[in-house]
């Protein structure tokens, strides 16, 4: 299976920002950890501060052999309308995850408008929402096959 993992803003300091919320581990780890969990996938990694190379990320999974996409947005969870639409074009599974629980943390970051188009939403638990989005994203992919 063919799986895009897709980083929004700031997840590029991961193991340098707020590591009491967001751990010491960098996207680099967590790209090893996903690769050495699921050796018989194959995975796309991208990270963009840029909205636009986000959402046409999006739009090439409409054409692209992509099996599914785990998809932190980072702040744009919570105002991306951009992204809200290219997510709810596609006919793969896309899954919202975060390494914080967005409910336990400031009232603005409750809210997504992107977890509605998507297949479902995972945060709170580190680096291991990660691994729980690819699961969840092979278990949709195999309900529809």
């Amino acid at each position: 299976m063919k799986i895009l993992i897709l980083n929004g803003p700031n997840l590029n300091t991961l193991g340098k920002r707020e590591p009491e919320v967001y751990g010491t581990h960098t996207l680099s780890d967590l790209e090893r950890m996903l690769e050495k969990s699921f050796p018989e996938d194959s995975f796309e990694f991208l990270q963009s501060n840029e909205e636009g190379k986000l959402v046409s990320r999006l739009n090439q999974c409409l054409d692209d052999p992509i099996d599914g996409v785990v998809f932190n947005p980072g702040a744009y969870t919570h105002y991306s309308y951009a992204l809200r639409d290219a997510v709810s074009m596609l006919k793969i599974p896309v899954v919202e995850v975060h390494l914080s629980n967005l409910h336990s943390r400031e009232s603005f970051r409750t809210k997504s408008v992107i977890a509605g188009v998507c297949a479902g939403q995972i945060s709170g638990f580190g680096m291991f929402s990660y691994i729980l989005g690819v699961e969840a994203v092979k278990n949709r992919k195999n309900q529809k096959d």
